[in-house]
Protein backbone atom coordinates (compact mmCIF):
# COMPACT_ATOMS: atom_id res chain seq x y z
CA UNK A 1 0.00 0.00 0.00
CA UNK A 2 1.66 3.23 -1.12
CA UNK A 3 -1.12 5.62 -0.18
CA UNK A 4 0.02 9.16 0.56
CA UNK A 5 0.33 10.19 4.19
CA UNK A 6 -1.51 13.49 4.64
CA UNK A 7 -0.05 15.74 7.35
CA UNK A 8 -1.43 19.01 8.69
CA UNK A 9 0.92 20.99 10.94
CA UNK A 10 0.70 24.16 12.98
CA UNK A 11 2.59 26.13 15.58
CA UNK A 12 1.28 28.47 18.24
CA UNK A 13 2.94 30.95 20.56
CA UNK A 14 1.47 33.10 23.34
CA UNK A 15 3.86 36.00 23.06
CA UNK A 16 6.68 35.85 20.57
CA UNK A 17 8.83 34.75 22.31
CA UNK A 18 6.74 33.07 24.95
CA UNK A 19 5.19 29.70 25.74
CA UNK A 20 4.56 27.84 22.50
CA UNK A 21 3.18 24.64 21.11
CA UNK A 22 3.23 22.59 17.95
CA UNK A 23 0.70 20.16 16.57
CA UNK A 24 0.49 17.66 13.75
CA UNK A 25 -2.36 15.53 12.48
CA UNK A 26 -1.32 12.58 10.30
CA UNK A 27 -3.76 10.60 8.18
CA UNK A 28 -2.99 7.47 6.16
CA UNK A 29 -6.04 5.75 4.72
CA UNK A 30 -8.29 5.15 7.71
CA UNK A 31 -5.45 5.54 10.22
CA UNK A 32 -4.92 8.79 12.14
CA UNK A 33 -2.31 10.02 14.57
CA UNK A 34 -2.20 13.20 16.63
CA UNK A 35 1.09 14.66 17.84
CA UNK A 36 1.70 17.74 19.96
CA UNK A 37 4.19 19.27 22.34
CA UNK A 38 5.53 22.58 23.47
CA UNK A 39 8.31 24.70 24.92
CA UNK A 40 8.17 27.22 27.75
CA UNK A 41 10.10 29.96 25.93
CA UNK A 42 10.06 29.82 22.14
CA UNK A 43 8.88 31.54 18.96
CA UNK A 44 6.08 30.88 16.52
CA UNK A 45 8.48 30.07 13.66
CA UNK A 46 10.35 27.55 15.84
CA UNK A 47 7.04 25.83 16.67
CA UNK A 48 5.96 25.79 13.00
CA UNK A 49 9.23 24.07 12.05
CA UNK A 50 9.08 21.68 15.00
CA UNK A 51 5.58 20.53 14.01
CA UNK A 52 6.78 19.43 10.57
CA UNK A 53 9.95 17.84 11.97
CA UNK A 54 8.04 15.85 14.57
CA UNK A 55 5.46 14.70 12.01
CA UNK A 56 8.09 13.48 9.54
CA UNK A 57 10.08 11.88 12.38
CA UNK A 58 7.02 9.78 13.25
CA UNK A 59 7.05 8.06 9.85
CA UNK A 60 8.63 4.60 9.94
CA UNK A 61 9.61 4.20 6.26
CA UNK A 62 9.98 6.06 2.96
CA UNK A 63 6.55 7.14 1.87
CA UNK A 64 4.79 9.74 -0.25
CA UNK A 65 3.72 12.65 1.97
CA UNK A 66 1.46 15.68 1.45
CA UNK A 67 2.18 18.37 4.04
CA UNK A 68 -0.30 21.17 4.63
CA UNK A 69 0.93 24.17 6.60
CA UNK A 70 -0.35 27.68 7.17
CA UNK A 71 3.25 28.87 7.56
CA UNK A 72 4.60 30.59 4.48
CA UNK A 73 7.91 30.74 6.39
CA UNK A 74 8.14 26.93 6.49
CA UNK A 75 6.85 26.35 2.95
CA UNK A 76 9.02 29.02 1.34
CA UNK A 77 12.01 28.05 3.45
CA UNK A 78 11.98 24.37 2.50
CA UNK A 79 10.91 24.76 -1.14
CA UNK A 80 12.77 27.90 -2.19
CA UNK A 81 15.18 29.57 0.24
CA UNK A 82 16.95 26.40 1.39
CA UNK A 83 18.62 25.87 -2.01
CA UNK A 84 20.47 29.18 -1.73
CA UNK A 85 21.28 28.63 1.94
CA UNK A 86 22.87 25.27 1.19
CA UNK A 87 24.77 26.61 -1.83
CA UNK A 88 26.20 29.35 0.41
CA UNK A 89 27.14 26.98 3.26
CA UNK A 90 23.97 27.66 5.28
CA UNK A 91 24.33 31.41 4.97
CA UNK A 92 21.72 33.94 3.88
CA UNK A 93 22.15 36.21 0.87
CA UNK A 94 23.64 38.86 3.20
CA UNK A 95 26.16 36.28 4.47
CA UNK A 96 24.61 35.75 7.93
CA UNK A 97 24.15 32.28 9.40
CA UNK A 98 20.62 30.99 8.74
CA UNK A 99 18.41 31.47 11.80
CA UNK A 100 17.26 28.19 13.38
CA UNK A 101 19.90 26.39 11.30
CA UNK A 102 19.68 23.21 13.40
CA UNK A 103 15.95 22.91 12.70
CA UNK A 104 16.32 23.62 8.99
CA UNK A 105 19.10 21.03 8.69
CA UNK A 106 17.02 18.44 10.54
CA UNK A 107 14.00 19.18 8.33
CA UNK A 108 16.15 18.99 5.20
CA UNK A 109 17.43 15.54 6.22
CA UNK A 110 13.90 14.27 6.97
CA UNK A 111 12.49 15.58 3.68
CA UNK A 112 15.25 13.70 1.84
CA UNK A 113 13.87 10.43 3.28
CA UNK A 114 10.42 10.85 1.72
CA UNK A 115 8.64 12.10 -1.38
CA UNK A 116 7.07 15.31 -0.09
CA UNK A 117 4.52 17.62 -1.67
CA UNK A 118 4.15 20.97 0.09
CA UNK A 119 0.85 22.82 0.35
CA UNK A 120 0.10 26.18 1.93
CA UNK A 121 -3.35 26.70 3.44
CA UNK A 122 -4.74 29.91 4.86
CA UNK A 123 -4.95 29.56 8.63
CA UNK A 124 -8.10 30.01 10.69
CA UNK A 125 -10.47 29.85 7.73
CA UNK A 126 -12.28 26.62 8.54
CA UNK A 127 -10.01 24.08 6.81
CA UNK A 128 -10.71 20.99 8.97
CA UNK A 129 -7.12 19.72 8.91
CA UNK A 130 -5.64 23.11 9.70
CA UNK A 131 -8.15 23.66 12.51
CA UNK A 132 -7.26 20.28 14.01
CA UNK A 133 -3.52 21.01 13.84
CA UNK A 134 -4.17 24.40 15.46
CA UNK A 135 -6.08 22.74 18.32
CA UNK A 136 -3.18 20.33 18.84
CA UNK A 137 -0.65 23.18 18.85
CA UNK A 138 -2.71 24.97 21.49
CA UNK A 139 -2.79 21.77 23.57
CA UNK A 140 1.01 21.92 23.41
CA UNK A 141 0.92 25.49 24.73
CA UNK A 142 -1.44 24.49 27.54
CA UNK A 143 0.84 21.59 28.45
CA UNK A 144 3.84 23.87 29.11
CA UNK A 145 1.87 26.60 30.87
CA UNK A 146 0.76 24.30 33.70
Amino acid sequence: MSETVVIYTDGACKGNPGPGGWGAWLRWGEHEKELFGGERETTNNRMELTAVIEALSALKRHTPVAIYTDSEYVKNGITTWIHGWKARGWRTADKKTVKKIELWQKLDALVAQHTVQWHWVRGHTGDPGNERADQLANRGVDMVRR
